[in-house]
């Protein structure tokens, strides 16, 4: 008999879970599991990658969150369809959104508001399970009441059995209260850790969560029963009542939620009554001829039928008009900005003024940028001066609104000296002592700690060998790959249509720009396209000497009127007296 477990969460719920994604679904298809959960803590920082990751173990993949209550309570809530999964995205952004920075939460009305798709779980931490087990059995009837009416018969009590003092106690009140409302109920192992080893590594990222030195009283476990059980251990846990393993397995066959991964999500372009994003680009392109001086060649016409084949072809057209505008509106605003990489070898990206580069001039090659024989998406750079690139970003946010554009988001994980750094206050060593021995190794991931000791000559004779340090050492090098935190992404911006929070859920940044719960890797995942928009002090150093000029000499000096095929400049390059000049490469 099978079981499938609904209560499970991974490094992504940032300290609350002892294994990634990808490790929960290898080892769901190593216990010969049909499906398995993903339900972090306020977010789906881990959905994209889960869901590649059960596809290629085949195992199906149920997607879910832990929301964090304005109570202090928490309720946990599994996507069963399209329109499920968007409300879970909209709870989880308003959670985010609303609540504090890094202490989201949400009202119970807006959970109970947003119940279509959704089957909620109330296990022991929920505002009825309180109740229920503290013996307020009235109280914990009325606190379900809501939730039952909300969410009808996919509101359900959650209960689970870690074999610690009072957990069989709570059982039976979580049942008791299901009995006399007549909800089913449905048997849960809180999932933290993979395996019953790993029950260690969870304690210590309790604590460094809580910023607490681990002890028993700190650990908040008595035993290592919270790990990813084996079917038939679960079954024999609730062998009393075989009907809470068995509707496992009837709300994992009701989740029915497809991600999509890689279906391409095109940004939408508004275009004339009757005309396609491809007709609207066609048009500009000739226009550009004209605004550009480009001759109506052969070698033109079969250049630019190549292109506006290929790209209307994989369905781009909106995405080069979108990104032509957003250009347009950087150089509106008086921000120096410039085309790099492989879009420059884009004659459609010349005639709409994306690049200033003429590809045909320069015999550039269009494939590298763009061909069909290549999977991934058409990657534009565009190059603005660093001091005004936020403003850049506020002028795209703004002008494409909250539901279609939103920064990239990036994963920020522990390396070595992080790693110690907490690690080592959630053992309780020394906190000077820490710093010296965080600082005696260079910048190398966690999982180098010990290799970095042998292999490195300035490391040699640290004694940090000896073996005094080594359960830190073990326990930092097991956090390799764990997200310590999510940062704005240095340049990434993702354009969308209106789907874009249908599939995944948005946060602030530090600064407060909008980003989405996905690094760049789950963002191509997702299918969603990208304009990576890129901060450099060169610009802001060609504006600051403009307008140094124009302020001390009383001249304008315009750019656009320096031909870039000056003979006496490309002597001096060739003679490499062009020592203080940067970037001739990019």
């Amino acid at each position: 008999m099978s079981f499938v477990h609904l209560d499970v969460r991974s490094a992504f719920s940032l300290k609350d879970g002892a294994f990634l994604p990808e490790e929960l679904a290898r080892r769901a298809a190593e216990l010969g599991m049909p499906a398995v959960a993903l339900t972090d803590r306020d977010g789906l920082y881990g959905a994209a990658r889960f869901v590649d990751a059960c596809a290629s173990v085949g195992v199906r993949p149920i997607l879910g969150a832990t929301l964090t209550l304005a109570t202090g309570d928490e309720v946990l809530l599994l996507a069963r369809d399209d329109r499920g999964y968007a409300n879970l995205c909209a709870l989880v952004s308003d959670a985010h959104l609303l609540g504090e920075r890094r202490d989201p939460s949400v009202e119970i009305v807006q959970v109970l508001a947003r119940a279509p798709g959704l089957t909620c779980l109330l296990g022991p931490t929920s505002p009825p399970g309180r109740l229920a087990i503290a013996g307020r059995h009235d109280a914990a009837r009325a606190a379900l009441a809501p939730f039952r009416e909300a969410f009808g018969d996919e509101a359900l009590v959650a209960v689970r059995d870690h074999l610690a003092p009072g957990s069989t106690a709570a059982v039976r009140a979580l049942l008791r209260l299901a009995d006399a409302t007549r909800t089913s109920a449905v048997a849960t192992n809180g999932v933290r850790y993979l395996v019953p080893g790993d029950a260690f590594l969870a304690d210590v990222l309790a604590c460094m969560r809580d910023l607490a030195p681990l002890s028993e009283r700190n650990a908040g476990r008595r035993n290592a029963e919270g790990y990813l059980k084996p079917p038939d251990a679960m079954r024999a846990l609730f062998r009393e009542r075989p009907d809470l393993c068995e509707r496992t397995l009837a709300i994992a066959e009701a989740c029915t939620f497809d991600l999509g991964l890689g279906r391409m999500r095109f940004p939408r372009f508004p275009t004339p009554a009757g005309r396609s994003a491809e007709d609207v680009l066609a048009a500009r392109v000739r226009a550009g001829m004209a605004d550009r001086g480009v001759p109506d060649s052969p070698a033109v016409r079969e250049r630019l039928a190549l292109e506006l084949g290929t790209i209307g072809r994989l369905g781009y057209a909106a995405y080069f008009l979108t990104v032509a505008d957003i250009v347009d509106d950087i150089r509106a605003m008086g921000v120096m900005c410039a085309c790099r990489g492989s879009a420059a070898g884009s004659l459609v990206c010349y005639l709409t003024r994306i690049s200033d580069v003429d590809p045909v001039r320069h015999d550039l090659a269009f494939e590298r940028f763009l061909n069909p024989l290549r999977e991934e998406a058409p990657d534009i750079d565009i190059d603005v001066e660093s001091a005004r690139r936020e403003d850049v970003y506020d002028m795209v946010l703004s002008r494409h609104g909250e539901d279609r554009a939103a920064c990239v988001a990036m994963v920020e994980t522990f390396r070595a000296r992080s790693a110690i750094r907490e690690v080592g206050k959630a053992l309780g060593l020394p906190e000077g002592e820490l710093g010296v021995v965080a600082r005696s190794f260079p910048h190398v991931r966690a999982s180098g700690i010990r290799s970095a000791i042998d292999r490195l000559p300035e490391l040699a004779g640290s004694n940090l060998g000896a073996g005094q340090l080594e359960t830190l050492f073990r326990v930092c090098e097991r956090l390799d790959g764990f997200p310590r935190h999510l940062a704005l992404h240095p340049c990434g911006i993702v354009l969308s249509d209106e789907a874009l929070l249908a599939r995944v859920p948005l946060e602030r940044s530090f600064r407060g720009h909008r980003m989405v719960q996905a690094d760049k890797d789950d963002v191509e995942r997702l299918g969603f396209l990208k304009l990576d928009v890129l901060g450099v002090r060169m610009l802001s150093a060609i504006r600051h000497c403009l307008d140094e000029v124009a302020r001390t000499e009383g001249t304008k000096l315009d750019l656009e009127a320096i031909p870039d095929d000056d003979p006496a400049t490309f002597a001096t390059i060739r003679a490499s007296e062009d020592r203080k000049s940067t970037r001739l490469n990019s």
